[in-house]
């Protein structure tokens, strides 16, 4: 029986190849203007494409520009401190290229 290696995957790497049409004018997602800490860190450790951070400082940021459109944020804290989430205009957004 042979021996099957595991593939290490460098999510990174396949998200730098997606191509993204950023609609500046009409953001898909917003969250409240004072998001509660404890729901922004939910965020920061279930959104795979990495977009919701906190500084050394506590202090948060957040950007829509890279989003992978997956609806975990929406899942995780829709009703708290994702105040709007809904899919980018036609032709904006992210066009995935691999796989």
């Amino acid at each position: 029986m042979s021996r099957i290696d595991p593939i290490t995957v460098n999510v990174d790497e396949l998200i730098a190849v997606n191509k993204y049409e950023v609609d500046e004018e009409n953001a898909h997602i917003e969250l409240t203007d004072e998001p509660d800490m404890e729901e922004f860190k939910k965020l920061v450790r279930v959104c795979p494409a990495a977009l919701y951070k906190i500084a050394d400082d506590g202090t948060t940021s957040f950007d829509y520009a890279g989003c992978l459109e997956c609806g975990t944020c929406r899942i995780a804290c829709e009703g708290t401190i994702v105040r709007k989430w809904e899919m980018p205009s036609p032709t904006m957004g992210v066009e995935y290229r691999f796989g």
